[in-house]
């Protein structure tokens, strides 16, 4: 009988070899998973956001700064603090040419008595050295005048006339009554010699009398004028202010002015150039008689300012039709567009033409 014998393994042999089955085991497993994350840190209840830093401006952004401007003319320089002087200035052949006329900032043109034309020449940023011939006020003078709030230089006048020019609050400057700064020449007959110096007149001027308020509106340039920017082309401004008076204005690009004729003659000033103006404004005024008598039972005629009515406006070789108006007689004369707004006119000197409605014309080519 064949006895097949059993194989026996020591107890602690077989343990070493469990355990090394276990151990090897471990390693391949471990071999074949991913480490765990690690845990995401906690915010700190410390933790400080620091922002950048933009410092404000410290100043405030410039003003643009404007050139000062000469209140009757607009045009940009060193502007003195005087007060206007309305000078009142023959006008007929024994006159012409008359001294000053170039320099001053506005001429008027009226019509006086028997049709004769007479000039109100206002200056302030300009001093020639001599102006004239200078004759007496008349009526229309004071409306005028008065919005220059300054001084009015005349050489003389009917009782009732200056008692208006006395009483309008201007200074009143008169050869007859003894002013200094009037003076008559020896190269022509009287009436039609006396002159005077702006800067005597000037020297006499009140406490208190400063420049003027500016009276038109002025655009900063020549092409930014109204009638520049919406007139018509223009050439020929003909005036028929009285029977005696036929004053003419032809543009001149060249200079950039108006030129000045009188009776299809140029007119000139005696320091020799052609009078020239910037702009032309003709305004068409009523013109009644005033009440006051001249020679021979002649009325003296005035224009009625206070109110409202039509005008031409010529800058840049170009016309525009505008309104006027004039609240009283120390106001400025407003000129405005048909829209309302102010018409403005071109820097530089101005020439206002008193076209008497009743019978006065302008005709523009």
């Amino acid at each position: 009988m064949t006895t097949t014998a059993s194989r026996r393994v020591p107890v602690r042999a077989a343990r070493g070899a469990a355990a090394a089955l276990v151990g090897a085991l471990g390693l391949v497993l471990g071999a074949c998973s991913s480490p765990a994350p690690a845990p995401e840190p906690t915010p700190s209840t410390s933790t400080v956001v620091v922002q950048p830093t933009i410092e404000a401006s410290k100043s405030a952004a410039p003003t643009p700064s404007l050139a000062p401007t000469w209140p009757l003319t607009g045009v940009a320089g060193d502007v003195v603090n005087r007060p206007a002087i309305a000078v009142k200035i023959e006008n007929t052949n024994q006159a012409r040419p008359q001294s000053g006329l170039e320099a001053a900032d506005v001429v008027w043109e009226t019509i006086i008595e028997f049709d004769v034309s007479r000039l109100v020449a206002v200056f302030q940023s300009q001093s020639p050295q001599e102006v004239g011939p200078i004759r007496s006020v008349r009526p229309m003078d004071i409306p005028i005048a008065q919005p220059y709030q300054g001084m009015l230089a005349f050489s003389g006048g009917q009782g009732g006339i200056l008692d208006l020019a006395y009483g309008s609050g201007l200074q009143i400057l008169s050869h007859d009554a003894g002013n200094a700064g009037f003076h008559r020449t020896s190269d022509r007959p009287a009436p039609h010699n006396v002159y005077g110096s702006l800067e005597t007149f000037w020297s006499q001027a009140d406490a208190g009398r400063v420049a003027p308020p500016q009276q038109f509106v002025f655009a900063r340039t020549a092409a930014q004028a109204s009638a520049a920017t919406g007139g018509a082309p223009a050439t020929n401004l003909d005036l028929r202010l009285s029977g005696a008076s036929h004053p003419s204005w032809a543009w001149d690009a060249g200079s950039g002015t108006w030129l000045r004729s009188e009776d299809g003659k140029p007119a000139t000033s005696a320091a020799g150039p052609q009078l020239s103006a910037v702009n032309v404004v003709a305004v068409v005024a009523p013109h009644p008689r005033s009440g006051f008598g001249a020679q021979n039972g002649a009325s003296i005629p005035t224009y009625t300012l206070v109110g409202n009515g039509q005008a031409t406006l010529a800058t840049g070789g170009k016309t525009l039709s505008v309104a006027w108006s004039k609240a009283a007689n120390d106001a400025p004369l407003v000129l405005t567009l048909p829209d309302g707004s102010p018409a403005t006119l071109a820097p530089g000197n101005t020439w206002v033409e008193l076209v008497p409605a009743e019978t006065g014309t302008l005709t523009v080519s």
